[in-house]
C-alpha cells in the first residue's frame, strides 16, 4: 500500500467537516471538499457552477421516481447528448476521487466517496452523526440563526444528502453502517476524540508504519 484515503460521510452538523480539517492537519495531508468540484471542472472544462447545482442537491421531487440502478460510469464527452448531464456531472467528481485515491493519501467528505471507492483496499470509511439537539446547537452557534432555522436547515440537507447517495449508490441507505468501516457519535466522545479514534483505527488497520504514508 503506498497511500491511504479517509473517506468521510456526516449529518449536518455533526462536525464530520472540522474533523476532517483536523484530521489534515494531524496527519499533514490535503483534506478534499469542495475542491472536488473545482478539480472536475478544470478536467471536464464544464463551468464550476454547474457542478455546485448538483452536489448534494436534487432537482424536483421526481428525481428518486427515475432511480434504475447505479449509474453509468462512463464518461460522456462535449460533442455528446447528456454532457451537463447530473449523472455526467457525479461521474467527473467520481473520476477525480479515483484519481487522487489512487496516487496521495487524502482526506474526502461527502462525494459518495466511500461508495465510488468501495473496491479499494486502501480506504477507511466514517460515518459522523450526533443528536439532532447537539447538531442545533452547532448550526446555530456557527450561523448565528434560530433553533427553528437550525432544525430545517439540519433536516433539509440531510434528507438532500440520503437522496443523493441512494440516488447514485444505486439504492444504498447512506446512515446504513455496513458501509463504513466505523460510525462515531461526535457528541459522545467530542470532536478531537473521534480524530483520535480514527487515527487509532488507521494503526490498527493497516500497522504503526501507516502515518509515514503521506
Amino acid at each position: 500500500m503506498k497511500n491511504f484515503v479517509i473517506t468521510i460521510a456526516r449529518g449536518y452538523g455533526s462536525g464530520g467537516r472540522v474533523i476532517g480539517r483536523e484530521l489534515s492537519k494531524r496527519l499533514g495531508i490535503p483534506c478534499y471538499d469542495d475542491q472536488i468540484l473545482k478539480m472536475a471542472s478544470e478536467l471536464s472544462g464544464i463551468n464550476k457552477n454547474k457542478f455546485v447545482e448538483v452536489d448534494e442537491r436534487l432537482r424536483g421531487s421526481s428525481f428518486l421516481r427515475k432511480l434504475s440502478g447505479i449509474p453509468s460510469a462512463s464518461i460522456v464527452g462535449p460533442s455528446e447528448e447528456g454532457f451537463v448531464s447530473d449523472v455526467n456531472l457525479f461521474n467527473y467528481q467520481a473520476q477525480i476521487i479515483k484519481n487522487v485515491a489512487n496516487r496521495q493519501s487524502c482526506i474526502i467528505i461527502g462525494k459518495c466517496a466511500n461508495h465510488i471507492l468501495k473496491d479499494y483496499g486502501n480506504v477507511v470509511s466514517v460515518y459522523i452523526e450526533a443528536p439532532r439537539k447537539a447538531c442545533v446547537k452547532s448550526v446555530v452557534d456557527l450561523l448565528d440563526v434560530t433553533e427553528d432555522e437550525a432544525n430545517k436547515m439540519i433536516y433539509q440537507t440531510d434528507r438532500y444528502r440520503a437522496d443523493y447517495y441512494k440516488y447514485y449508490s444505486g439504492g444504498e441507505d447512506w446512515t446504513n453502517p455496513v458501509l463504513y468501516d466505523m460510525t462515531l457519535n461526535s457528541y459522545r466522545i467530542g470532536r478531537e476524540r473521534c480524530v483520535e479514534v480514527i487515527i487509532d483505527y488507521l494503526k490498527i488497520k493497516y500497522g504503526e508504519d501507516v502515518l509515514k504514508l503521506k
